[in-house]
This record gives structure tokens, C-alpha cells and sequence, in this order.
């Protein structure tokens, strides 16, 4: 796949709420996942078992969805770059609207890295 058409099927299911799937289908066995911690440093999790249990652990947590959004992505060389935003009440923290963007890199027809800014 090119990145363009990763890009495409990756905000496709996206929009339709299918996280593990896209990364099923999407992404590199050794695929990296970066994001923000509670301290304010960045963590990182290797690997898709890994991306999976911290996507696993992440939905979990959502007592409601209220609301879902997720910009077209933009592609640039083998990057692709997607706006996500979400209303959700989160277990122990109440309802909260968060946004974030998303930046994941492509190798070889699959997502090798995604890195997530709020």
C-alpha cells in the first residue's frame, strides 16, 4: 500500500470507531506508539501487543462516548498527520473533551510509528 492509501483506510476506520482493527490490518509487528504521560514526560510502548493492550486499557476507562471526531488525514512523504478529538466521561475524572494530533509514519506499506500530541 502507499502511504496515501494507508491514509485513507486508516481515517476510514477510524472514523468508524475500529482502532484495533486498523492496527491489525495497518501496522508493523515492531510498530512504536508515543504519547504524553500523567507526569508530563512522553512514554513509549513496542510493539503491537503492546499498542494493542495500551489502546485496550485506554478504552476501558470510557464510561461514555459522547461524541467522536477524526479530521481528514493530510500526507506528507511518509508521514500522514490526522486531528482526533472526543467527548468522553472517563472512569474516576468525569466528562472531558480531548483533542490530539496524530502523526504516524509509514515503511513498506505499514505504520512503523505513531506519535500523538495534545
Amino acid at each position: 500500500m502507499t502511504t496515501q492509501e494507508v491514509a485513507t483506510r486508516l481515517h476510514e476506520l477510524c472514523l468508524q470507531g475500529q482502532f484495533a482493527a486498523a492496527q491489525t490490518e495497518l501496522y508493523a509487528e515492531m510498530a512504536t506508539s508515543t504519547e504524553s504521560n500523567m507526569q508530563g514526560g512522553r512514554e513509549t510502548a513496542s510493539g503491537i501487543a503492546a499498542i494493542q493492550e495500551k489502546g485496550a486499557k485506554f478504552q476501558s476507562m470510557i464510561v461514555e462516548m459522547h461524541s467522536s471526531y477524526t479530521t481528514e488525514p493530510k500526507v506528507f512523504g511518509k508521514y500522514i498527520f490526522m486531528e482526533m478529538g472526543m467527548d468522553v466521561t472517563m472512569q474516576g475524572m468525569g466528562r472531558m473533551y480531548m483533542v490530539e494530533m496524530c502523526k504516524y509514519e509509514v515503511k513498506e506499506g505499514k505504520i512503523i510509528s505513531e506519535e500523538f500530541f495534545y
